[in-house]
């Protein structure tokens, strides 16, 4: 094959994975699933698990430090204060959850965005917290608000990404205290899709609602939730004053907190999976009470990050077993409480989008979907263990999900499905390539990977025998060139941005 056939193949296969990889971005907003949950923990487990963490609320207790607001709202509740540690009688905090909404809508600015929380839904959003970042030209870095405003892009281009999520990645460059309103506002500028605020501190929740104020009006947010926050509890039982002063505004606010014990089982938890169940169950269950007492009704998703440690390095695992009997057990103890579920991703410890990133997504992705998981925070871009936002993995990361889109929508029983004019043109011996109900259905009958390379050995070798890794590069460069931003009323805008000029300036720079 001559130089120039060479060329022509490559930009033909380039086009076309361009093209379905521009198609992949008109989809769903949001998963709404057709196919039954897998449930792997008896009646008798769930109900065992229950009693214990029951036991653990009575007995031991949560702590909730450098808050004086919160034990007071927890001692008027009827829960035994005792310095910072609250201990809490037996059926007070199921009681208090019942205010709390099964499902409820986060609002986009464009409002063929917005996500339903809770049910049958299940809503991707992208990696979050990194430090640094990754990519194959600039290896292993410290994160930049470039960046940021990168990982924001791709996850608005990309379809299967239902959610703009929060922190994709720390943008370093910028000062500690004021780097939380270019991220809300790149989240605002430049995707049209839900996202997460800051909580970092509470006045930067406060911004954070005030923007969202900016951009939907004050009687909106006031009467509907557009925005979410990631509250970890500081395990083992234990929620600080940072986590709590952002849970405060955001619930008053009437805005969605994920609560999420935040797990890494063998130092955070004990080194069992029914231990780990106990302990997070209760640590959850007492913040996404207090939200309640806050404010009845405020949207709440209980959360579940767990992990196993190695116990030859300390080092986090992950996609081994014992995690995945964590979230699904998980799941199916909040659905008996009522709430939508947070957990699972694409995580790995693999330091580089290698075979070891993939299985490790994988074993965690996988189960997440079919477990019942409403909100998949990490869902894409996750690497090293959470240091690194990885834009190669992100888009190899969306891929995955684009096939879990196609899952979740179960069995087609339709005629069409059912496809027996074809078995009935075709008949024995014979083959299916050129029969009507083919033609009809070849560009969408099964899912077409805009990753993996089905070619022949020599097409590939052609090509530039390119990795995934490879043509992940690619794409990143692809989608970002050709990214055009969501139209913005010019109003909003402009007062964001002066909103954040004389916020910025009102105080020094600091970096805590």
């Amino acid at each position: 094959m001559g130089e120039q056939a060479i060329k022509s193949v490559r930009r033909g296969r380039s086009a076309r994975r361009t093209e379905r990889a521009e198609a992949s971005a008109v989809t769903q907003p949001y998963i709404s699933r057709q196919i039954p949950l897998t449930e792997l923990c008896s009646e008798e487990g769930l109900e065992l698990l229950e009693r214990n963490a029951d036991i653990i609320l009575q007995e031991t207790g949560i702590e909730f430090r450098d808050d004086a607001e919160v034990l007071n709202i927890w001692r008027e509740a009827g829960a035994q204060v005792d310095g910072e540690r609250v201990r809490f009688p037996k059926g007070l905090l199921r009681q208090l959850l019942k205010t709390a909404p099964a499902e409820f809508t986060q609002h986009a600015r464009n409002p063929d965005r917005s996500v339903v929380m809770g049910g049958k839904n299940l809503v991707f959003a992208p990696v979050y917290g990194p430090p640094f970042v990754r990519d194959l030209d600039g290896g292993r870095r410290y994160g930049t608000i470039a960046d940021f405003e990168n990982f924001v892009k791709l996850a608005y281009m990309a379809g299967p990404m239902h959610h703009s999520g929060g922190t994709v990645c720390e943008p370093v460059d910028l000062p500690v205290n004021k780097r939380h309103f270019d991220m809300v506002y790149a989240h605002m500028k430049y995707s049209d899709k839900p996202f997460m605020g800051s909580v970092t501190h509470p006045d930067r929740a406060r911004d954070t609602v005030s923007m969202c104020e900016i951009l939907f009006s004050k009687d909106f947010v006031e009467q509907n939730t557009v925005c979410t926050s990631l509250i970890n509890a500081n395990s083992p039982m234990v929620f600080d004053d940072t986590m709590l002063g952002a849970l405060k505004v955001y619930a008053a606010a009437n805005q969605a907190c994920i609560v999420t014990p935040f797990i890494l089982s063998g130092a955070m938890a004990p080194v069992s999976v029914a231990g780990t169940l106990a302990q997070a169950l209760a640590e959850g269950m007492a913040g996404c009470a207090l939200t309640q007492l806050i404010r009845p009704g405020a949207p709440v998703i209980f959360g579940m990050f767990s992990s196993a440690v190695s116990m030859q390095s300390g080092a986090p695992t992950f996609g081994t077993p014992e995690p995945t009997l964590v979230f699904s057990a998980m799941a199916q103890l909040v659905r008996r409480l009522n709430l939508p579920f947070r957990s699972g991703g694409s995580l790995c410890a693999s330091k580089i989008p290698d075979a070891q990133a993939a299985y490790e997504s994988a074993n965690t992705l996988l189960p997440a979907v079919q477990c019942g998981v409403n909100f998949m925070l990490h869902a894409a871009g996750w690497l090293e263990g959470g240091l690194s936002s990885s834009y190669e993995k992100f888009v190899m990361d969306i891929d995955q999900l684009a096939m879990m889109e196609v899952l979740c929508k179960g069995y087609d029983f339709s005629e069409n499905g059912q496809a027996m004019d074809a078995i009935r043109e075709v008949g024995p011996g014979n083959h299916f390539l050129g029969c009507a109900h083919t033609q009809a259905n070849f560009e969408t009958a099964f899912y077409r990977s805009t990753m993996a390379d089905n070619n022949s050995f020599e097409q590939w070798e052609a090509e530039g025998e390119l990795r995934t890794e490879d043509r992940a590069s690619k794409a990143v460069k692809e989608m970002l060139g050709s990214y055009q931003a969501p139209i913005m009323d010019a109003a909003k805008d402009e007062e964001l941005m002066s909103f954040i000029a004389q916020k910025k300036e009102s105080f020094a720079d600091s970096n805590i």
